[in-house]
C-alpha cells in the first residue's frame, strides 16, 4: 500500500480521519506505525497529501491530514477490452487502475465464453476492490470508469465513436500493419481482443467504423500481458 485512500465516512472533521477495518489493520499490523509517523494519503476521487499518525491501537487509527497535491495525470488511452476469463480479470482491472486510465469498456466478442459474464468479479463491489488495489499500489486517487457491454455490434456501431471522440481508434491485431504508437502524448482508444483475437468480422467492423489496425510485435501475448504492453507504450507525463 503506497497510499492510504480516504473515504467520506472516515472524516471526523476538516483535518482528522479515523480508519477502521482493512486499512487500519494494514497500518497497525503490516506497517506497524507509531504516533508521529507520516503517511502518504489521498481522498478517493480527489487530492493527495500526507497524514501524521495521532493514535493507533487495536481498534482504530486516527490521522491528521493535509491534502495539497493533485492526483497524477491520466493515461491518454481509453481501453476497450473483450471480457477476459475471470482469473485474468482482477489483474487487468488492477493494472488499468495502476496506469491511470480514465475509462475501461469491457465488451462481448465471438470468442468470449458466455460463462465469463456470470462471474461474481463483475459485481460493482468486486470491481471497485480490484481498482482500489491498483490505486493503492500506484499512489493514485481516481477510480477508472468501468462499463460493461454485452453486445458487440451495437456497441461498435452506436457507442464507440462517441467514446473515442476526435481521438484515433486503434484495433490491436497481428498482421502486416504498423505498431501501436508510443510516447506521442496523444489521446486514443485502444481495442484489445480476447484470447485468440478478434474474428475477421469483428476486425472488419472496427475498420469500417474508423479504427486503424496496429500490432504489439511478432509475439502472441496473453490478454493481461497485451493490456500491460499497450498501456506501457504511452505513460502519463512521458513527454
Amino acid at each position: 500500500m503506497n497510499i492510504v485512500l480516504l473515504e467520506s465516512e472516515d472524516w471526523l472533521d476538516e483535518t482528522r480521519v479515523q480508519l477502521l477495518g482493512r486499512r487500519h489493520q494494514h497500518l497497525h499490523k503490516i506497517l506497524k506505525v507509531k504516533v508521529g509517523d507520516t503517511l502518504r494519503v489521498g481522498a478517493l476521487g480527489g487530492m493527495r497529501g500526507v497524514a501524521r499518525v495521532m493514535a493507533c491501537d487495536q481498534e482504530s487509527a486516527e490521522l491528521w491530514v493535509t491534502l495539497n497535491a493533485p492526483p497524477p495525470p491520466r493515461h491518454p488511452f481509453k481501453v476497450v477490452l473483450a471480457l477476459p476469463r475471470p482469473k485474468m480479470l482482477r489483474r487487468v482491472l488492477r493494472s488499468c487502475a495502476e496506469y491511470g486510465i480514465a475509462e475501461l469498456h469491457l465488451v462481448n466478442s465471438y470468442r468470449v465464453e458466455k460463462s465469463f459474464w456470470q462471474t461474481p468479479l463483475l459485481g460493482k463491489d468486486r470491481i471497485d476492490e480490484a481498482l482500489r488495489a491498483g490505486l493503492e499500489r500506484s499512489g493514485d486517487t481516481i477510480l477508472p470508469k468501468v462499463v460493461l457491454h454485452t453486445r458487440f455490434r451495437p456497441f461498435m456501431e452506436d457507442q464507440l465513436n462517441g467514446i473515442a471522440g476526435h481521438a484515433p481508434i486503434y484495433c490491436l491485431h497481428p498482421g502486416e500493419h504498423g505498431p501501436l504508437p508510443a510516447d506521442t502524448g496523444l489521446e486514443a482508444t485502444v481495442l484489445i481482443g480476447p484470447e485468440g483475437g478478434f474474428i475477421p468480422f469483428e476486425v472488419e467492423l472496427a475498420q469500417q467504423i474508423g479504427a486503424s489496425l496496429r500490432h504489439l510485435g511478432d509475439r502472441i501475448l496473453s490478454v493481461d500481458t497485451a493490456v500491460n504492453a499497450a498501456l506501457a507504450r504511452e505513460l502519463p507525463g512521458s513527454n
